[in-house]
Order: structure tokens, then sequence, then C-alpha cells
């Protein structure tokens, strides 16, 4: 049905593979004592500047580079990976066939659904098709459909080929969020079972918002606002290249007035953000509250943002950090790890793709 595979197929050995605005990430999980997981290894290298743009390639020589650095840090062995897709380049839905269709005969209903719905010619794109589970009606199963353009995908593939990687899963980016986002409901109360928990992913420039219960999403939205505003903050305060604003936005040494002048400023704009998001949520659904709020994305890290959200909302907050209940190797160093890990949420998503049933 499709050249290459929205949803791929299990691998033995599999790293996650995100390809971010703002930096390129590998990581790697494995099986630990008694069916845990353990963090084998993983790297977080920094892409120059609008290499990559709203999602898009837009220096392909420049990723590679970045993506060449970053393999050599994480080291060798890594051969089979999982790449993402930006959400909004992908066209998903979930449509109702008969249960008990051949592969084959489902292919055909799917292609002949999806040149109803998908607002692109089939040729154009790469098309592919997951099976949910039963749908609410007896006889019928809900499956999901996605498709991509074809550059979108052979852009991101062409950079991991180039470094001598083979894409073996293509995901998109808000399901590897959900699938990361899994470990972190385990470590709430009650699993947060029968709790809206609301998952906040601020990106370079994009704000992804959350809301699952027991597992399920129940809304979804993008917002324009991530980490991106900071760095121009702080261009803008103290008249630096967005480069050099980058490099003072990651160092442990910023100007004496930067977290009352800069800082301080930005995370209550970022709460305001989180707020208004959980007014969209609630005129949007029947739902007027919600039990937690999860904070993931680099800003995630920023020390006190969870009382400066928490104070906005009236929301309890925490920081997303979907390895806490694996194993971690001495050499990582867990605190540094703990710093990282809302950044790796959709490369954690993607290297559990491992161990896909």
């Amino acid at each position: 049905m499709a050249e290459i595979s929205l949803f791929g197929s299990k691998s033995r050995q599999l790293a996650g593979l995100d390809i971010s605005n703002s930096s390129v990430k590998l990581l790697e999980l494995a099986s630990g004592d008694r069916g845990a997981r353990r963090v084998e290894r993983y790297v977080i290298e920094p892409l120059p500047n609008d290499a990559v743009a709203d999602g898009n390639i837009a220096n392909f020589d420049a990723v590679s580079d970045c993506l060449r650095r970053a393999l050599r840090r994480f080291g060798n062995g890594v051969r089979n990976v999982a790449i993402a897709l930006p959400t909004s380049s992908v066209f998903a839905k979930k449509i109702i066939l008969p249960a008990g269709l051949r592969e084959l005969d489902m292919e055909i209903q799917v292609e002949s659904e999806a040149a109803q719905i998908i607002p692109f010619a089939l040729d154009e794109v790469n098309l592919d098709f997951q099976l949910v589970g039963p749908a609410s009606s007896p006889g019928e199963v809900e499956v999901l459909v996605a498709a991509s353009r074809k550059e979108q995908i052979e852009d991101r593939v062409g950079v991991a080929e180039s470094c001598g990687l083979k894409v073996t899963v293509v995901d998109v980016e808000s399901l590897a969020l959900e699938a990361a986002f899994e470990q972190v409901t385990k470590q709430l109360p009650g699993a947060s079972q029968d709790k809206l928990v609301a998952l906040v992913d601020i990106g370079s420039t994009m704000m992804n918002f959350i809301v699952m219960r027991n597992g399920q999403r129940v809304y979804a939205r993008e917002q324009a606002f991530g980490g991106q505003q900071l760095t121009k903050d702080i261009s803008r305060q103290y008249g630096m290249s967005l480069d050099e604003a980058e490099v003072v936005k990651r160092s442990d040494k910023q100007p004496d007035d930067y977290a009352s002048v800069v800082l301080r400023p930005f995370m209550e704009n970022l709460a305001l953000e989180v707020s208004r998001a959980l007014q969209f949520f609630f005129t949007s659904t029947h739902y007027n509250e919600v039990d937690q709020i999860v904070l993931a994305g680099g800003c995630a890290a920023v020390p006190d943002l969870t009382d400066v959200v928490g104070r906005r909302t009236q929301v309890k907050t925490t920081i997303a950090n979907p390895f806490a209940t694996m194993s971690v190797p001495a050499k990582l160093g867990s605190r540094k790890l703990l710093t990282d890990a809302p950044s790796l949420m959709v490369a954690c998503g993607l290297a559990l793709r491992r161990f896909d049933e």
C-alpha cells in the first residue's frame, strides 16, 4: 500500500531518533530484570538555528552533520531506528470497518475510504493503517488511517540513510508522546485511573496540549508557543544573535538580571498559554477540570516552572520523567537524565517500539 510504512514493524534492536526543530536526539532502551526496561544510552545534539523549521528539514546537510556528531557520541552498534513525523504533517483519522476482514480486503477498504477523506491525491502520499480494536457496534472494528506527503517522510528517511541508518518504523510525534506518557502515568497516584491528566509538551515553536484518561486521548490541541520565544527574548534584551542567545539559554552562566528580566516573564507567559489551553479544553468538551498537569519538552526543566504553572492554573503540576521506573546505568548519570528526561519524551516513545507485540 505504501512504499514506506507509517507504523513500521517490530525490530529486535531499535533506537528512537527524534529530529526536532532544535536538536537531534537518539535513545536506546533494552530489556531489564523481571520484564522492566533499561535505559541503554542516549544523546542530545543541538541543531543549528533554522536547520529544521516548523518540522520541515530546511537544511539537509546541516541535519545530517548533526546526526553524524550524535552517532559518534552515541557509539557503535545502532543500525535500525524509529523516526517520527510532526503531528501537523500527518493526516490521521479513525474509521469503522467490518470485523474479520482479510488483510488484503482491509487494504482495499482503507484505500477506498482514504480517497474520500484525505485532502491529497493518494499517489502523493504514504498511506498506512493500524487496527485499533473493537468498535462500539458488534461486528465492527476501529482502524487508524494515517497519511503524509511523501517528501515529509523521504527527507527524514534520507537524513537517517545518509548516516548509515535504516528506518524500520515511521511514527507520529503525538503517538510517540502518548506511548512515553504511559510510562509517566504509571508513577502517578493510582496510576491516574479515571483521572484527567494534561500533558503539555513545550517544543521549540509549538506547544502540544494533550488530555488523557485511562490511556485514551480525549482532547488534543497545538498552540504557537515554545522555547524559541525565550531565545528571542534573550536576543532582544542583550543584543545577541539567535545562535548566541541559544548558547546563553543552554549554559549555566547568564547575565545577572537574566532571571528577573527575561526568564521570569517567559515563565509567566508560558503559564498563561497553558491556562488558555485548559480553557479551550473546557469550552470544547463537557469537562470542567483536570486532575493533573505534566510538563514535557526542553523548557520543562526550567527551575520553578511547575510552581509558576501550578499557581496560574490551580492544578497540581509535575515534570515528565518516562524513565523513573527504568534502570539507569551509572555511566549515564541519573541526575543528568532527570534533567534531560522531559525533552526525551518523543525519543522514548519511539524507542519503546522495540517492544511492540
